[in-house]
């Protein structure tokens, strides 16, 4: 059986014509995404680090009967460092709160967005806390004996995050960052009082960093 060459007729030609540029662009584009997968083969990106340096408390305490009110101020200062020399991050609608034994304490505050360089260290500073945030009475009843005492808090951060290679941006990943904090409010030696009724506590422990 005889093969009809695209230029052998009229129709055939006019079909080619409206044919051929489909496979340019589809080789175009094949040939971007490959650019793009072999840059970021070879670049091997990694997460950014995390760190809980350091926490500001003026308020933690329960009352009510039973004692399943909690009211809570913090503020911490948490670093974020970008490991990789020629990928940047976008952090996008971060938010953090914090947990006490297993239960969420505080609302949740904002992070603004904002944009992380080439190895470079971004500081947050935000306040978390609540006032009369109900919890459960089982944890009210460890909070009693822990305020002469050491807090076991957790500080969670999670939000989504795109990464920035040359001039190309991925889409966005979760970002989930688990930051443990051991306060010892009891003892006035451990921290530095920098107000009326308000301890800095210095803690500069790591935080596990999943995206």
């Amino acid at each position: 059986m005889a093969i009809k060459e695209c230029g052998s007729h009229h129709s055939h030609s006019s079909g080619c014509r409206k044919f051929f540029p489909v496979i340019i662009l589809f080789v175009i584009l094949f040939v971007i995404i490959l650019a793009v997968f072999l840059v970021w083969v070879v670049l091997q990106p990694s997460k950014p680090r995390f760190s809980l340096e350091e926490a500001i408390v003026s308020n933690f305490n329960i009352s009510g009967n039973p004692l399943n009110i909690l009211n809570s101020n913090f503020q911490v200062s948490i670093s974020s460092e970008n490991p990789n020399d020629k990928i940047g991050i976008y952090y996008d609608r971060l938010n953090l709160y914090a947990s006490y034994h297993n239960q969420q304490i505080t609302w949740q505050t904002a992070i603004s967005p904002t944009y992380q360089g080439h190895k470079e260290v971004k500081m947050w500073s935000p306040i978390i806390g609540g006032n009369s945030v109900p919890v459960s009475s089982v944890i009210g009843l460890p909070i009693v004996p822990d305020q002469p005492g050491t807090i076991e808090l957790t500080l969670y951060l999670f939000g989504q995050i795109r990464w920035k290679v040359g001039s190309f941006i991925t889409g966005e990943y979760h970002l989930h960052v688990n930051c443990p904090a051991s306060i010892n409010v009891g003892n006035s030696a451990a921290g530095v009082m920098v107000g009326k009724n308000a301890m800095k506590y210095r803690i500069a422990k790591p935080c596990r960093v999943d995206v």
